[in-house]
């Protein structure tokens, strides 16, 4: 058995160095896969990888947070456990904090996502791509929609998480060589922020606290026992872990519209996570009790950068294009772009917009936009 496997290992990997991967491999309806798309990883993330005792081929968890413009491959080390591999810098992502609704807002999505080998795009228009799985049962189940959501290379974004060119290449490279090991999907955690009770103390007045509370839920599951957790939808809810109770008959059949059947959660995992549950809440409660400032709920901006891709892509984040999405927010005027001399930006958020902010069309790549759908 075992050599088999080892052959098998060794088919796959011919046939990547080949590029003649099966027609359901990587998205890709071709025979022929480019060389950007096969690449090794390079020599230091290998030694990377030795150092952590990570196997080349293991499983990936990727981890987005918005506001911190931060993105984490996390990957299985020899002990079954996964731990952090490598922080990559975000060097975009649009819309606001929130979860995406609707085609056409510029939202990058928020939530618990599986990628497969199909959703993997080696012609992307954006170098590489990864659609990250959007929607969801849990969006449909919401009546939220929109299409083609990527983790994509070109630094630019219309509702996805654009990094760099030579980042997009680690990551998809990463992606693929877990599929590689035979793991049949990865897991990609999307949040607004790390969900800390300082950032969601901060956020307190936001509409959606809610809904950050209830992934705040699945990532406490993952800190804390550094398994991935198993996520499934019911009640229109996110549930985390679920197995039948005790003595229980029957597997567990989840509706993501239904009324959720009785199941219990993993007690292992359920006791780590309730734990930090506990001292994460006494954190925030003393936090609201200290009256700790409070973030506005729209920025006014049209996303964000990660501060170390700030000089090297000036005026990338500029103002929001479109109107607060959400039926709770009011119905602001549209902000006027700004004057020659900046007056009217510098007023409202300082020396980050003290040149004008001009459409960098040639960034903005509109045709392989029109082409990628939704924004990407």
């Amino acid at each position: 058995m075992i050599r088999a496997m080892v052959l098998r290992a060794l088919v796959l990997t011919a046939a990547f160095a080949a590029g003649l991967t099966p027609v359901t491999c990587l998205g890709e309806n071709n025979n022929r896969l480019p060389t950007k798309a096969t690449k090794e990883l390079p020599p230091e993330l290998l030694s990377l990888l030795r150092q952590k005792k990570m196997p080349k081929y293991s499983p990936i968890v990727v981890r987005l947070f918005k506001e911190e413009a931060e993105l984490e491959v996390w990957k299985q080390d020899t002990a079954g456990r996964f731990q952090i591999l490598k922080i990559y810098p975000i060097c975009r992502w649009s819309g606001d904090l929130g979860p995406k609704l609707q085609e056409g807002d510029r939202q990058a999505p928020e939530g618990f996502y599986t990628v497969t080998p199909e959703l993997m795009n080696p012609n992307s228009n954006f170098y590489l791509a990864i659609n990250v799985g959007y929607p969801n049962s849990f969006d449909k189940a919401n009546n939220r929609d929109g299409s083609l959501l990527m983790i994509h290379g070109d630094c630019s974004s219309s509702g996805c998480y654009a990094m760099t060119d030579a980042q997009i290449s680690e990551i998809y490279s990463l992606a693929r060589d877990s599929f590689l090991g035979g793991r049949p999907s990865f897991q990609v955690q999307a949040y607004p922020f790390r969900l800390t009770p300082a950032n969601l103390a901060r956020h307190r007045n936001n509409p959606n606290l809610a809904f950050w509370k209830m992934l705040k839920i699945g990532n406490d599951h993952f800190v804390t026992t550094h398994l991935e957790p198993k996520v499934d939808v019911c009640n229109r809810l996110y549930v985390f872990d679920a197995q039948p109770p005790p003595n229980s008959p029957n597997p567990l059949v989840f509706n993501p519209t239904d009324k959720c059947p009785a199941f219990v959660v993993n007690p292992k995992i359920a006791r780590r996570a309730l734990e930090k549950k506990r001292t994460d809440e006494l954190e925030y409660a003393q936090l609201l009790k200290d009256d700790v400032p409070a973030a506005p709920i729209y920025s006014g901006l049209d996303g964000g950068m990660n501060k170390a891709f700030l000089a090297q892509y000036p005026g990338r984040v500029t103002l929001a294009k479109v109107m607060p999405y959400a039926s709770y927010l009011p119905q602001l005027p549209p902000i006027p772009w700004v004057d020659n001399d900046a007056s009217l930006t510098s007023k409202w958020f300082g020396t980050l917009f003290s040149k004008p902010i001009v459409c960098d069309l040639a960034g903005a790549s509109f045709l392989s936009t029109v082409v990628e759908g939704d924004g990407c």
